[in-house]
């Protein structure tokens, strides 16, 4: 018993982190869509995480010279993000 008592508390001491955003698979664009700008996507909790927070992971992940743009809305698919952190935005990274 002990020792599920530790390791739920280990647990809940390293939980602090999984409220962090961090980045996964994009959504695909839409059927029928070409886009061949790249496509990011951010895992987050939409009750802790500020949108700010959320568009500032975005574009750390856009490569080169672009700006990260909201591609659509935010999805809450459990095959790509884990619970604690169940919104997944997707971006594109748009040349400047």
């Amino acid at each position: 018993m002990l020792r599920l008592l530790v390791v739920l508390a280990a647990g809940l001491a390293c939980g602090c982190s999984a409220f962090v955003p961090f980045p996964t698979y994009p959504a695909s664009a839409a059927p029928g869509v070409v886009d061949p700008r790249q496509r990011v996507a951010i895992c987050f909790n939409p009750l802790k995480t500020p949108a700010e927070q959320v568009e500032q992971a975005a574009q750390a992940e856009c490569l080169g010279k672009t700006v990260a743009e909201r591609a659509g809305g935010i999805d809450y698919g459990l095959d790509v993000c884990p619970l604690a952190v169940p919104g997944r935005a997707t971006f594109v990274c748009t040349p400047k």
